[in-house]
């Protein structure tokens, strides 16, 4: 017998006093078993935690943690335990779209660079998390290059007759070189629904004239300024050119065709996308004493091509006209910065501008930001200006303005002061730009415009704000909106993974060797997400929606091309311990990627467990993955215990938990496909819990980064065995 299962019984009676001065206490004998030492002595659990190695001592799989980088590379405290306890890292966010897309789909490097870096010095590896997601992404940006394109109405009024067009008549259009046919089709302009002009070349077609349609007669006013605009397009590549009547002096005249500042050539070169053709006729280019002029649609250069012009937007401008609708906002453009408004509520940077970039056209827009969702208070949020003229009793007005939201959103207009305020009903905002018009009639005196943007929280950008009286609409033409076709948005939505991945792969091909290229494909039911699931957060982006189910095949083909042959490619979803059919519909799907001919090496469990998780369905999910005989990875295990102040048969609770998955991993998963275990976190400290299980105590250490009772089980199940068994009960020196 080993005399520390008896000393709870002896170590009263072993301690005498030996003199009544001093009051020392001296170890006895126990007669029948001699000296009791030291090294026998009970330990505390507490003492017996502090003497455990670091944690990958005990591990033989690869051990790993996934850390903030921030927290990583500014917390001293935090930094040591993940630099002495784990074999790799896996930042939780930094390396996602997100973090590292910017708005014009650029990828910064720096922060993970140094990161990467600093982790290599202390002898960790990377795992990379995660190439493809719903999740954490920039979907502003990829939302932004599928979004329909806006087109801005013309500068000025239209004073080409497009009526005869319209109606189908060509009533003061000439169809003189017709070639194969010049008629109107339906739904075949540029907005769904609208015209288009169709210009058939015939066979024989060869020159410019052959194929000709030309315009009713246009006024002239002398020494102003005209631009002739259209949008045309061609079933193949075409060639066209605009020409003039006799009242031009060079009716055949060279031409930036597309306006881009380049090359004047004598042709213009079509394709099957939309482009404008915008040209000027100055002044000068007119015949002394004219006073119309016409131009002619030239398409007959080459054989055999289908042309369609947009009848919507096919103009002629006086540039030189009078200016239009007078705006009785001073500033809405933002060209030139936000001057004029001003915030009467909101948070401090509620109001702020925002570049070109961000700008529906010029070189600015006006930002709102909405910290927070308020309903029925949509003044929460205001945004205000002056009309540089109060409103008139019983005059109408109409405020019209172009919006887009980083999320879908929600605002309203109001006039000033609230004695006179005229409501608008919510409007709907999303990431695609929209025009908002709100027609009112003055009750008289109201001052100013308000923007109440209060109602749902978000990210609003504002151009183009104009309110204008009936008298002065000045005819201008309103935004057109495009629609991209489905396979546009497939082609537009591929080409930015493969940037992504690509970009991603090549940039750390020597410093991150496995990756989680594809996390969360499946719903509750096993079946694949399909991007209906209605998430409405800002980050969210669903690929599949886009690109269909081969989304991940493209996915693990791509990280495959571009890293390492050898790398170790996984994916990853959660509640696959509790929902043994989604399991089930993860490995289906690894089977379908790999049918498609990519490789998946690993699949990742995460295991965000509690106490009351399954055990039964904990081992038969480790079963199932061991089956598909995958690489198996517990990728992001922690064990919440419903508190932030747990009581210490909660945290016996817990390491017993963690032993037991760490147990059942080793037990159930072969050695050959143990890819190793990640702990998701490293202490109970707040700082890491702002977002993810905040007021929990799911980890490890606890808030002051100290050893808790988890510890233990984690490094016993990494072990094998109860590793305090093999300590004495020496006192042990710090």
């Amino acid at each position: 017998m080993k005399y520390k299962y008896i000393l709870p019984i002896i170590a009263s009676s072993l301690m005498i006093l030996s003199s009544c001065d001093d009051n020392l206490m001296e170890w006895g004998k126990d007669p029948e078993h001699g000296e009791v030492t030291g090294a026998e002595l009970p330990l505390a659990l507490v003492e017996k935690i502090s003497r455990y190695e670091p944690l990958k001592n005990y591990s033989d799989f690869s051990l790993g943690n996934g850390i903030g980088i921030s927290l990583y590379m500014s917390d001293a405290n935090y930094r040591k335990i993940v630099n002495e306890n784990f074999d790799e890292v896996t930042p939780g966010y930094e390396m996602k779209h997100g973090a590292m897309v910017n708005a014009k789909g650029e990828i910064n490097f720096t922060n993970v660079d140094a990161f990467i870096a600093a982790t290599k010095s202390a002898g960790l590896k990377v795992f990379g998390h995660t190439l493809v997601w719903h999740s954490n992404q920039n979907a502003s940006y990829l939302n932004g290059i599928i979004a329909p394109t806006v087109i801005p109405g013309s500068s000025g009024t239209n004073i080409l007759d497009v009526a005869g067009l319209k109606n189908g008549t060509f009533t003061n259009w000439l169809r003189n070189n017709p070639g194969k046919g010049i008629s109107i089709a339906a739904n075949s302009g540029l907005a769904t629904g609208s015209q288009a002009i169709k210009m058939e070349a015939s066979a024989t077609s060869s020159a410019a004239h052959h194929l000709q349609l030309i315009s009713p007669n246009i006024p002239i006013v002398t020494g102003h300024n005209y631009e002739i605009s259209f949008y045309i397009k061609s079933d193949v590549a075409g060639k066209g050119r605009v020409a003039f009547n006799t009242s031009l002096t060079n009716q055949w005249p060279y031409k930036d065709w597309f306006a881009t500042g380049g090359t004047w050539t004598e042709a213009f070169a079509t394709t099957s996308s939309w482009q404008q053709v915008k040209i000027k006729v100055a002044p000068g280019d007119f015949k002394a004493g004219s006073t119309t002029f016409q131009f002619n649609l030239d398409l007959g250069y080459l054989p055999n091509v289908t042309y369609l012009v947009d009848i919507n937007t096919i103009a002629v401008v006086d540039l030189d006209a009078s200016t239009g609708p007078v705006n009785l906002v001073s500033n809405g453009t933002f060209n030139s910065g936000i001057t004029g408004w001003s915030k009467a509520n909101g948070a401090d940077n509620a109001l702020s501008l925002a570049p070109a970039a961000n700008a529906f056209e010029g070189s600015g827009a006006m930002k709102v930001i909405n910290a927070t969702d308020n309903p029925g208070l949509q003044y929460k949020t205001q945004i205000q200006t002056l009309f540089t003229t109060p409103l008139t009793a019983g005059k109408s007005y109409t405020t019209s303005f172009m919006i887009r939201s980083e999320a879908p959103g929600s605002m309203r207009c109001s006039t000033m002061p609230g004695s006179l305020a005229n409501y608008q009903g919510d409007q709907t905002t999303s990431t695609t730009w929209k025009s908002i018009s709100w027609t009112i009639t003055a009750k008289g005196g109201e001052t100013g415009l308000s923007l109440d943007l209060g109602l749902l929280a978000g990210t609003y950008y504002i151009d183009n704000v104009l309110v204008t009286d009936g008298a002065s609409s000045g005819g201008v033409t309103a935004p057109i909106t495009i629609e991209k076709t489905d396979a546009e948005k497939t082609k537009i939505i591929g080409d930015a993974m493969t940037d992504w991945i690509s970009k991603m792969m090549t940039h750390y091909k020597t410093s991150v060797l496995s990756w989680d290229v594809v996390n969360e494909p499946m719903k509750e039911d096993g079946t694949l997400r399909n991007g209906t699931e209605g998430d409405t957060a800002t980050d969210y982006f669903s690929w599949v929606k886009y690109l269909g189910k081969d989304y991940a095949v493209s996915a693990f083909k791509l990280a495959r091309q571009y890293g390492n042959a050898t790398d170790k490619l996984f994916i990853n979803d959660y509640n696959l311990e509790s929902r043994l059919d989604k399991c089930d519909g993860l490995i289906e799907y690894v089977k379908y990627i790999e049918s498609k001919g990519a490789t998946v090496d690993g699949i990742g469990t995460q295991m965000h467990i509690g106490l009351t998780t399954d055990k039964d369905k904990i081992v038969q999910m480790f079963q199932k993955l061991a089956a598909s005989g995958k690489l198996i990875k517990i990728s992001e295990l922690d064990i919440r215990l419903g508190t932030a102040t747990p009581t210490v048969v909660q945290q016996a609770s817990q390491a017993e938990m963690y032993q037991y998955v760490i147990d059942m991993y080793k037990k159930h998963i072969p050695a050959a496909q143990q890819y190793g275990i990640t702990i998701w976190g490293v202490s109970d400290n707040s700082k890491e819990h702002e977002y993810w299980l905040p007021n929990e105590s799911p980890n490890l250490w606890d808030a002051n980064y100290v050893r808790k009772h988890a510890y233990k089980g984690t490094a016993d199940g990494l072990a094998g065995k109860d590793v305090s068994l093999g300590f004495s009960g020496e006192l042990v020196k710090p």
